[in-house]
Order: C-alpha cells, then structure tokens, then sequence
C-alpha cells in the first residue's frame, strides 16, 4: 500500500512509486540498492529505534497537553512523522550539524537536548532553547524555510576547511514553494556542498493540500537543480535511514547535495491553533493511522520472533518516565530578566546595542519611581 498523491483540487489521485523497507503490515522487503545500506541493523537496532519514536511520541503528547492545559503558548505537534525524523536523525555522526523548522523535535532528542530547552520557546522563558554547538544542532527556524540558506551556508565552510562532515536542513512539503529553499538548493548544487535536503512531505502545508504546489512528486524537483532526488516511504524508519546515509555518503566523498522527500503524514494539527477537521477527513486521517511508523515496526520485530508485547511494555514505561520529567521541567522555567533579551545579539558589543539597552534600562526605571501612579505607567508604556 502506498500513499496518493494529490491534484490541485485536493482530492486523491494515483499513487507514486517510492522506496520501501518495511510495510504497513511489517513484511520486511528487500531492496538490492538500499539494503546494503542498514546491513548494520540487527533486531536488536530496530528495537531501539522503535524506543525513539515511541519516546518522542510521548513527549509530543505530553507537551501538546501541557499546550492545552495552559503551560505552553504554542507547539508544534509531530506525531506522524516519528520514522522520519528519528530515522534520519540516526544516519548523521555527531559531528554533522542539523539545521531544523520548528516541528523537529525528535533530533533535537537524539542530540541529547534537555526537556526544558525544548520547551522554553514554546513557554516564551527564552528566545532559543539551547546553545547550538553543545549540541550540533541549530535552535528552531520559525521563518518557513530559511534553515536552507543556513545548512548550505554552513556546509560550504565545511567543504572549504576540509572536513568530510555534512549538514541536514529539515523542512516540509510547504517550504518548497519558498525562495529561501529555492535558493538554497541552486547554491548547494553549484558549490557542491555536502548538505541533504530532508523535506518531509506530510501533506500538507497548514490547511493548504501538496497537490496545489506541486503537480509532480517533489523529489522530482532535484533534477532542475542537478542533485540527486530520493523518495522514500517517510513512515518507514529503516528506508529513511538508509536514504540519509546514501545521502550523507555522497556528501562525504564530495559529490553534493541530496533532495530526500519523505512521504510522510501529519496525523495532528500544524500547530495547537491550528483546526485540522475544517480542511481534511476523518477518513483521510483513519487511512494514514493504518500505516502507523511505529506498529509496523513491532509487526517486524514480532514476525521475527521477538517478544514484541514485552518491549512495548518496556518502551512505554521509558516514555512515561520522559513525559514526567518534560512535565516537570516547566517549573524550571523562570521568566527572564528583561535586560537579557540584549544578551546573544551580537557576538562583540557595540554602540548602537548599548543605546538600546540604555533606553530600555530607563524606561524600565520609570515603573519603579516612587508615587508612580497608573497614569504615569499607561503614559510610560506608549512612548
């Protein structure tokens, strides 16, 4: 069974040909080209990886509760495309650097991210989540594709000091109607750059269907640029993993860029202000469930004789322990100082940063004046 595109009215048409590893149902099917690529991976590895995606799974509905009980001013939900992202975010080394959009939480797991860095942006206690080279991963871009501008940028200055490491710009199906993108994808190809373009195709970009910005298949889009263009099952973790090492592999020895397009489903909203019931089915929605990322997995590893009601058990034990301490990590999260949001503008200080800083330090003060009346705040708070 494989997904449908769609037309540009939104509604379902033929189904599109791409690489898969392991089907909704669990059957392990073998492919001369991508199998070489996880010959790695034992039972005992695809256990784990069904441990990441249920992890993150957990956390996702944890902080999307946590959204909806107030603790939260937004997230992103990514239940849906845990194969993805864990997937990919598997294949890289620890020195490759990971460039996301704001729905990328599972790599920011994996590169060991704390729960309260995850969530202090969507709880507005900081204007980043954590200190990017602890980590090799970027904070979250919320401006629509603009992380492909920074993954090609950084993979060029990689290229130029001689390092076989790579970046990855994860992005959705939307983005690829931006510039940003665009441009990113003719520098990467021009320069060579050892950068993968991840897009996960969910389907679609807020309320707006992919059959209305593209006609053909996205990966397709990678011939107009001259890189290669793979398109993968996005639900299925081991071809994702093997799509991003074939990608990382060519990066490494200096052949380029990769477009991945994992065909992949947002099974919640875009956002927790997002509606999804106005714009698509409930039957859309019940035909995605049944290629679950995560229960395929479990059919694999129970049609191999593993005890797979025991791991599940296990797993889901670890999951709540993750989901307890993101919920307790929100009273960690203390409202900053206002005179730190100057702080981590500018790598040197200079006058023009100092002279913001001033004004704010005084209009501040004028809160504290004594005999101030609320008169003299509403006046303050319009200058």
């Amino acid at each position: 069974m494989t997904p449908s595109d769609r037309d540009a009215t939104g509604l379902l048409t033929r189904p599109e040909p791409f690489v898969q590893l392991v089907t909704p149902t669990g059957e392990r099917r073998a492919n001369a080209e991508f199998d070489p690529w996880i010959a790695d991976i034992d039972l005992a590895a695809v256990g784990r990886l069904y441990r990441d995606m249920s992890i993150i799974r957990r956390i996702d509905s944890e902080a999307t509760a946590l959204q909806r009980q107030g603790e939260l001013g937004l997230w992103p939900p990514l239940a849906g495309q845990e194969a993805a992202q864990i997937g990919s975010a598997r294949a890289l080394r620890d020195d490759d650097f990971i460039f996301s959009s704001y729905r990328e939480h599972a790599p920011a797991w994996v590169r060991g991210v704390k729960p309260a860095e995850m969530l202090s942006v969507w709880r507005g206690t900081a204007s980043s989540g954590w200190n990017p080279y602890e980590h090799n991963m970027a904070v979250p871009q919320i401006i629509i594709g603009a992380q492909a501008l920074h993954a090609t940028g950084y993979a060029m200055g990689l290229a130029w000091e001689g390092s076989d490491a790579a970046t990855i710009a994860y992005f959705g199906d939307g983005a690829t109607s931006e510039g940003d993108v665009n441009e990113a994808l003719v520098f990467a190809a021009s320069f060579d750059a050892p950068v993968v373009f991840f897009c996960q195709n969910n389907q679609w970009a807020i309320s707006e269907p992919v059959g209305l910005q593209s006609k053909q298949p996205l990966a397709r889009r990678a011939d107009g640029f001259g890189m290669p263009g793979i398109r993968i099952d996005g639900n299925d973790v081991l071809a994702v993993l093997a799509a991003t090492r074939i990608a990382l592999d060519r990066a490494r020895r200096g052949e380029g860029p990769t477009f991945i397009e994992a065909v992949t489903y947002r099974i919640g909203p875009h956002t927790t202000a997002d509606d999804p019931k106005r714009y698509r089915s409930d039957d859309e929605i019940a035909q995605w469930r049944e290629r679950d990322p995560l229960t395929r997995v479990l059919a694999l590893l129970e049609a191999s004789g593993v005890d797979s009601a025991g791991l599940e058990r296990e797993v889901a034990a670890d999951a709540d322990r993750a989901a307890a301490e993101l919920r307790a990590a929100i009273t960690t999260l203390a409202d900053p100082e206002p005179l730190t949001v100057f702080d981590h503008v500018y790598v040197e200080p200079n006058t023009h940063l100092a002279r913001q800083r001033d004004h704010y330090t005084r209009y501040l003060a004028m809160f504290d004046e004594p005999g101030a009346g609320a008169s003299d705040r509403t006046e303050g708070t319009t200058r």
